[in-house]
Order: C-alpha cells, then structure tokens, then sequence
C-alpha cells in the first residue's frame, strides 16, 4: 500500500520572479503532463500538484477519493521570453483527451477531468480561443469538453510525486502503457 504524506504549503499562481511566469493545467494523472512541457525549450520547470477544490493542504489520498473538489495539476513555471502561453496551450491540447467528461484515460472521476487555470484576463481569452479553434476545427464529432476556470491556489504534491516519470521510469512507463494514454492521444491527434 502506498504511503500517502501531506502535500507540500500552498503556492499562489504568481510569476516566480519578475522574467518567469506559470501556467497552470489539469490534463488526468499529473505523472502524465510533466514530461510534455519539460521538454519544451523555456519551460524551467514542472510541479505536480491540486487546484480547483476547497479544503485546505489537501493529500493525495484525499484528492484521488474524489473528496475535496480538487484535480490533478500541473503548473509549469516558463520563462515568456522564450515560449508563449499559446505555446503552452498547444501542448496541453496534445496532451489530453478533450471530449472525455468522465475524466481521462483510465482515470474517472472529477479529480481527473481536463481544464486550463487561468490566471489573468489575457489568458482567460487565449485559453478560450484555443478551445473555441479546437471545436471549429470539426476534428471531433462531439464537444470540447475542458474547461477553462480561473486560476485557484495550487498546492503542490508530496515529494514521491514530482518528476515521477524520472524517479520510476519503469513503472510510469507501465502505469502510462496500461492507462491508455497514447493509444488515445495517437487516435485523437495522430501522434506516435
């Protein structure tokens, strides 16, 4: 059985110095979204974590019972200068399963389901293009389904869970293999 610690202090989505700025986005297991955005040039770094809920320090326990109103997430701390926000969104939509409102992949449940946390009026209308394009694009034959919601406190994941994908490649590759994941991501974008 896993050991379950208490997350880390809560971080405000705030620019971590004057040149970096952070996104934040839930896109099903946050195991799964770091690795997209690390290696993206100007992203300096990812952290896995819980937004979009109301109790306060929740834990990993709590967050995967579906109790506290909070999704996985990933906040990526970038530098502007070097990749735009819109770039960020690009990843995210190829990363994620837009038409599942049951949450993604193999992970069902509300602490699973998809949406772009936006921070400021800007990215609240970059986010909501990028959606829009998506569903215009007549891709899919259902709705775009994640949402975009207003950046919310962000708590970050206990330790065992940051850079998962490099502490344990092994069993993230098994964990990602078995979900699903990039069967359905080649289905819906046609990726490898």
């Amino acid at each position: 059985m896993p050991f379950y610690a208490t997350a880390s202090p809560a971080v405000q989505s705030s620019p971590a110095s004057q040149s970096l700025a952070t996104a934040t986005f839930a896109g099903g297991c946050f195991w799964c979204m770091e690795p997209p955005f690390d290696h993206l040039e100007g992203v300096v770094a990812t952290t896995s974590g819980y937004t979009g809920g109301t109790q306060e320090n929740p834990t990993y326990y709590e967050v995967s019972a579906g109790t506290t109103g909070h999704v996985e997430a990933v906040q990526v701390t970038y530098d502007p200068a070097q990749v735009s926000y819109a770039q960020l969104l690009e990843v995210f939509w190829q990363n994620v399963d837009p038409l599942d409102d049951t949450g993604q992949f193999c992970d069902k449940g509300s602490q699973y389901h998809s949406a772009i946390f936006a921070a400021t009026a800007a990215e609240q209308q970059l986010a909501e293009q990028s959606k829009q394009s998506l569903q215009a694009t007549k891709q899919f034959k259902r709705p775009v389904v994640t949402e975009v919601r207003p950046t919310q406190i962000f708590y970050p994941a206990e330790e065992y869970h940051q850079d998962y994908y490099l502490k344990h490649p092994v069993r993230y590759k098994f964990y990602r293999n078995a979900c699903g994941r990039d069967q359905r991501l080649a289905e819906l974008w046609g990726q490898d």
